[in-house]
């Protein structure tokens, strides 16, 4: 028997398999990073609050000259309050939720980064 028989195997669907779950574990992981992060800040703004008058706190409301303005950052809260409970309950296993939520984490960081910027501009004078 001369029987050389060669065996291909092609190693690219192992490649791309261990690429994708290695990106859905990164993705998790920043996710789990991202919304951590968020709270601790969240937590840690509320701290000047509370130190401030709180007559003037009181006397603080938002004016806006249209009422469609409040509907953003309403779908912002709730995106994040869903993406978040819905991402736990999978256990971060779906990639697609994990990026949406560092997505919608990041967009709201920001936005309420300004809003407290401006709130605490009001309170310090």
């Amino acid at each position: 028997m001369t029987g050389n028989h060669v065996i291909k195997i092609s190693i690219r669907p192992i490649l791309q398999a261990f690429i994708y779950f290695r990106r859905m574990k990164s993705g998790s992981l920043v996710a789990k990073i991202t919304v951590r992060l968020f709270l601790l800040l969240l937590l840690l703004a509320v701290v000047p609050l509370y130190q401030a008058d709180s007559t003037k706190l009181h006397s603080l409301y938002f004016v806006t000259p249209h009422q469609w303005v409040l509907v953003f950052p309403c779908i912002l809260i709730g995106g994040f309050i869903t993406l978040f409970t819905g991402c736990t309950i999978q256990k971060y296993s779906k990639s697609d939720w994990n990026w949406l939520l560092v997505l919608n984490t990041i967009v709201l960081a920001a936005y309420c980064a300004t809003t407290y910027i401006r709130v605490l501009e009001l309170i310090k004078r």
